[in-house]
């Protein structure tokens, strides 16, 4: 059965490395010999068509898990075709020193306790193949450091193989402010892993802009969907800076608080300036930038801000939104 496999794995891979134009899954199940004994022909009974779906989707993965570049292309009709472009599936001459090697099987270290800890270790097989100097141990280099990146969100993985494969999906998201998650419809860019959690960054076809998205605001299962991006990638997703940007971390502005004393303490290490005001109360200037208003409610009636005044509703208004649940 392992050989049968493998010889249907190989002759999908030729395919959809030979031909020049995508092919249709009908195509492909006519032009490969397993496919044809196991479902008979393309234009044939369509009680095996889920079936063969369901071999053809594992058999791209499959693929796709060992590093073939697959592309999905649909027509000008809507009919959805398949191919491995050459020049997607060549690697140029692969040289790497010492430091190179470390720092890669420090970074595939990361990995291994994680899902792709699989994928990690064959990437560097994969490089040992092409050049990676034998007396060279990844693993073994900056022993005393053990980095971990956990993850623990469900939709890590499918968030992942729909940035990888240029699929959009749709899930269930719900707003730090909102009481309900509501449905995004998102073209996934990127993922990164920023203070502990991790973040999609995308195209939010509903909004028509770009977003960031927390995963473990995500809701339910996420689903991928058929067609291309109707919004291009830029050729640089800067998740951090997006994040920074909407978590307050980028102020160009200053914000006065008041802050019971005992109280506040990640405030009081951003302040640019801690005044006594006496009875349990200091006086705080904070920098000011977008999404300190959800901050400053995680500190409930601790704090009460002062100007501006802008600040002061936005607060307002999430405290009034938390109350009615």
């Amino acid at each position: 059965m392992a050989i049968a496999k493998a010889e249907r794995l190989m002759n999908l891979a030729l395919c959809l490395l030979g031909t020049r134009r995508p092919l249709s899954k009908r195509e492909l199940r006519d032009s490969i010999e397993a496919y044809v004994e196991a479902f008979g022909p393309g234009n044939g009974p369509s009680g095996n068509d889920d079936s063969f779906n369901r071999m053809f989707e594992r058999d791209k993965d499959d693929l796709r898990e060992l590093g073939l570049v697959i592309e999905t292309v649909e027509s000008l009709d809507g009919d959805i075709g398949y191919m491995a472009r050459r020049d997607s599936n060549r690697l140029p001459p692969i040289t790497l020193d010492a430091e190179e090697a470390a720092a890669l099987g420090l970074a595939a270290k990361v990995w291994q306790q994680a899902r792709l800890a699989g994928a990690a270790s064959g990437a560097l097989q994969k490089l040992r193949a092409a050049g990676l100097p034998e007396d060279v141990d990844p693993y073994g280099s900056h022993g005393a450091l053990e980095p971990r990146i956990p993850v623990h969100e469900a939709a890590f993985e499918p968030l992942m193989l729909a940035c990888r494969d240029r699929r959009p999906v749709v899930f269930d998201y719900r707003k730090a402010t909102a009481a309900h998650p509501e449905q995004r419809h998102v073209e996934p860019w990127a993922l990164e892993c920023w203070r502990g959690h991790w973040y999609l960054a995308g195209w939010d076809r509903d909004r028509g802009a770009e977003r960031v998205f927390r995963l473990s605001r995500i809701t339910g299962k996420v689903r991928s969907r058929g067609g291309r991006y109707t919004a291009p990638v830029p050729d640089v997703v800067t998740v951090r800076e997006t994040v920074a940007g909407w978590a307050g971390e980028i102020a160009d502005r200053s914000a006065r608080i008041r802050l019971r004393s005992d109280a506040g303490y990640p405030l009081r290490a951003k302040a640019t300036s801690v005044r006594e005001l006496g009875d349990g109360w200091d006086e705080l200037e904070i920098p000011y930038g977008h999404g300190l208003d959800a901050w400053l409610v995680e500190f409930g009636p601790d704090v009460v801000v002062l100007e501006p005044a802008e600040l002061r509703a936005d607060v307002v208004d999430r405290l009034r939104a938390v109350a009615k649940g």
